[in-house]
C-alpha cells in the first residue's frame, strides 16, 4: 500500500505584476465559499468593483513583500514541503497544492496516483468553509473518480498539542522583550459562520471564546480556542496577551474585535513594546508581511509604541515538521 499526504494552502500570484495579480484574484474571489452571494451578484462585484479598484493596490502590496526567489507563501511552502519529504522519507509520497494558482491541487494529485491511501492536510489550522471547506471540494472534485484511493481528510487542528506546541516553541524567545503578545488571525465576515453551530448571530464579542459541542464549527471560537492553549503553555497572564482579527475588506460586518482598532486601545493602556503572531497562518504570506510586518507596525509606531515585532510563523521550523507527522498520525 503506498501511502500519500496532499499539503494544501491558499494560494498566490504567480508573479508581482497586475496580470498575475488579477488572473489570481479572479479566480479566488470566483470562489462561492469566498463571495457567499448568488452568482449573478458575486460577478457583478467581481468584475464591477473589486477587479478594477483592487488589483493595482494588492499589486502594490505584494511587491512590497515580493523575493528574489518569488512569492514568500510559495517558498515557505515549498521549503516545508521538501523537509518534510527528507523528514517522511519512503512512509508517505508528499505533494502540495494551492487552492488558487500553482502548483495546482489538480498537479499535486497527479503525482499521488499510484497511492491507495491518501491523507488530506488543508494548512488552516482552524476550519471554514472559504478556506477549508473549498479545498476539500475542489480536491474531492479532482480526486473522483480518477483516483481508487481510501480518503481521510483532516479538517482543523486549531487544538492539537503538536501545532499549540510549535507556536509555542516560536513565541517563547519573544516574550522577555515585549509587554504584550496579540494572538491576530484572519477575519471572516460574520455571515460566513454557520448559524445552527455558533450561539451568537453576529458572533460578537459575547459569543463564547471556547469551543463546545454547540459551537464545534465556529472559527471564532476556534481562534480563541488557539489563544488559550498556547497562552497556558507559555504561562501568560490575562494582561500580557490577547486575540483579533485581521484583513477585513468591505463594508459588512466581519467577525471582532478587529486587529487595527485594538492598536489604540493597546497604546493607551501604555504598552509599549508589542509583538504580533498571526497563527492562521502556518507560512508567512500577504497578510503577515504586508499587513502586518508594514501597515501594522507603522501604525503601532504612529500611535507612539516603542517596539514592534511580527513574530514569523511556523514556515519550516523543525518542530512543525514533526508536529505535521503527529497530526497526519493520530488525528
Amino acid at each position: 500500500m503506498k501511502k500519500g499526504l496532499l499539503l494544501i494552502n491558499l494560494g498566490t500570484p504567480d508573479a508581482a505584476d497586475v496580470p498575475s495579480v488579477r488572473r489570481y484574484l479572479r479566480e479566488f474571489l470566483a470562489d462561492k465559499r469566498v463571495i457567499t452571494l448568488p452568482a449573478p451578484l458575486r460577478y457583478a462585484l467581481l468584475y464591477g468593483l473589486i477587479l478594477p479598484f483592487r488589483t493595482r493596490k494588492t499589486t502594490h502590496a505584494y511587491q512590497s513583500i515580493w523575493t528574489s526567489k518569488g512569492s514568500p507563501l510559495l517558498v515557505n511552502s515549498l521549503n516545508l514541503l521538501e523537509k518534510l519529504k527528507k523528514h517522511l522519507g519512503k512512509k508517505m509520497i508528499v505533494a502540495m497544492g494551492m487552492r488558487y494558482g500553482n502548483p495546482s491541487i489538480p498537479m499535486a494529485l497527479e503525482s499521488l496516483k499510484q497511492c491507495t491511501d491518501i491523507t488530506v492536510l488543508p494548512l488552516y489550522p482552524q476550519f471554514s468553509e472559504a478556506t477549508t471547506g473549498s479545498s476539500i471540494e475542489k480536491t474531492l472534485q479532482h480526486l473522483l473518480p480518477k483516483h481508487r484511493a481510501t480518503l481521510r481528510i483532516i479538517d482543523s487542528f486549531y487544538n492539537h498539542p503538536a501545532y499549540i506546541n510549535a507556536l509555542k516553541a516560536i513565541i517563547r524567545p519573544y516574550l522577555t522583550n515585549h509587554d504584550y503578545i496579540l494572538f491576530s488571525y484572519h477575519g471572516l465576515p460574520e455571515n460566513h459562520l454557520p448559524k445552527n453551530q455558533c450561539p451568537s448571530t453576529r458572533c460578537d464579542p459575547q459569543c463564547p471564546s471556547s469551543v463546545n459541542s454547540k459551537n464545534i464549527r465556529c472559527y471564532r471560537a476556534q481562534c480563541f480556542q488557539t489563544t488559550e492553549g498556547v497562552a497556558k503553555q507559555l504561562d501568560l497572564n490575562r494582561q500580557q496577551y490577547g486575540t483579533s482579527f485581521q484583513s477585513r475588506l468591505g463594508r459588512t460586518a466581519w467577525i471582532k474585535p478587529y486587529t487595527d482598532e485594538i492598536l489604540p486601545i493597546l497604546a493607551k493602556q501604555g504598552i509599549k513594546r508589542l509583538a504580533i503572531v498571526c497563527p492562521a497562518f502556518v507560512a508567512d504570506c500577504l497578510e503577515t508581511l504586508e499587513e502586518i510586518a508594514i501597515r501594522a507596525k507603522q501604525n503601532w509606531l504612529e500611535l507612539g509604541g516603542s517596539e514592534f515585532t511580527l513574530i514569523p510563523c511556523l514556515n519550516d521550523n523543525d518542530l512543525w515538521i514533526e508536529g505535521i507527522e503527529t497530526i497526519i498520525s493520530n488525528s
